[in-house]
């Protein structure tokens, strides 16, 4: 079938986007789903940082490749062998597909699920397959998802089913803001009531952080980002304390309003200088989790020593830590209950042709979430 989606030809073309336009809208052809794949109608897809480093380099993927990892829709068409799914369901996508067999599935981490990883890095979907192509050209997924379009085929094991009277729009902020940030508080770190925290990095991810502090009921969350707006923001949702991390004494600041340092740091940057403040701002025998993405050849530099004689831990958060099919309906009723107010990030819905304009926002920090409603 004949579908339209965002393509990115070659990673790194300079900003403005709205000018250089790294991503074409253009036709392409979509193959039917294979063993094991749905075809999904794409009714609502966020952009996300994960999706601007590719096309900045930060995170190198081969291309051409269909963007878009962050979505919502309903299933046309099912595959031979698909068994979870039927015409007419309503799901959100997850960007690591987890096979079910492998060691770390088998342990309950399927976010560590090793074909998932080898497809995503490869650009193809679970089976290996590519389903896009343009002029006879074969065309990379993003995340087994290619979520930029009014069409996607991808795997099964990349959809969780949700309750058809949610909302689309909303929805698609599930599939990643919410289980990366959530999931990294409490899944992942584990916040116990009455622990102090503070979130590095203010995007869609870091207020999900928030918003899962809160939850778990945190006495102190300390906001901390470069953007006075988004502290702004970050306060009327329920931070404690404000920070602005340029200020040449951020660093002593929180630690004085957190009496020498939090109980749990989340660096949500992707920024090496970011996870040095967060690591710097945990106290002795505090906990730092990152769900920032670096570019690869960055490092990360701290005294070897801190982590034994102040029993500090340092983790890695990836998609939260979280068994999407559990988690994301579990986070979608604590939605439905008032409890997290996902949409409240929802600052620009906007058009598929419009999406070069929405990452020049998401760079300039001008925005929380966007959203392109198909």
């Amino acid at each position: 079938m004949k579908i339209h989606a965002a393509i990115l030809e070659k990673m790194g073309a300079a900003p403005p986007y709205a000018e250089s336009r790294p991503l074409v809208v253009t036709e392409v052809d979509l193959a039917p789903p294979g063993p094991g794949e749905v075809l999904v109608r794409i009714a609502a897809a966020g952009l996300c940082h994960s999706d601007l480093s590719v096309i900045d380099g930060n995170r190198p993927r081969p291309t051409p490749m269909a963007l878009g990892h962050e979505a919502a829709g309903i299933v046309q068409e099912v595959g031979p062998g698909v068994t979870r799914f039927t015409p007419g369901d309503h799901v959100v996508m997850v960007f690591v597909p987890s096979c079910g067999y492998c060691v770390f599935c088998a342990r309950g981490r399927p976010a560590l699920c090793e074909p998932g990883a080898a497809a995503n890095g490869g650009g193809a979907l679970l089976s290996g397959a590519r389903r896009i192509s343009h002029q006879g050209q074969s065309i990379h997924h993003h995340l087994g998802v290619s979520a930029f379009a009014d069409h996607a085929v991808v795997s099964q094991q990349s959809l969780v089913r949700i309750d058809p009277r949610f909302d689309l729009t909303r929805a698609a902020l599930f599939g990643c803001a919410v289980l990366t940030g959530v999931g990294a508080v409490v899944n992942t770190a584990k916040v116990p009531p009455g622990a102090s925290v503070a979130v590095v990095g203010l995007g869609g991810v870091g207020l999900c952080a928030l918003l899962g502090a809160q939850l778990s009921g945190a006495r102190q969350i300390i906001a901390v980002d470069l953007a006075d707006a988004k502290l702004a923001f970050a306060k009327e949702l329920g931070a404690t304390h404000c920070v602005n991390a340029g200020s040449p004494r951020a660093l002593e600041e929180i630690r004085d309003l957190s009496g020498g340092g939090v109980d749990y740091a989340f660096e949500m940057a992707g920024s090496v200088p970011a996870l040095e403040l967060a690591y710097f701002i945990t106290a002795r025998g505090g906990t730092t989790v990152t769900s920032g993405l670096p570019n690869p050849e960055r490092k990360l530099s701290i005294p070897a020593v801190s982590l034994v004689a102040e029993e500090r831990t340092l983790k890695g958060s990836y998609i939260g830590a979280c068994v999407p099919s559990v988690d994301l309906p579990h986070y979608m009723a604590l939605h439905q209950q008032g409890k997290l107010p996902v949409d409240r990030l929802l600052t620009h819905v906007m058009a598929l042709d419009d999406i070069n304009a929405g990452f020049d926002r998401l760079a300039a920090g001008q925005a929380i979430r966007q959203v392109i409603a198909l």
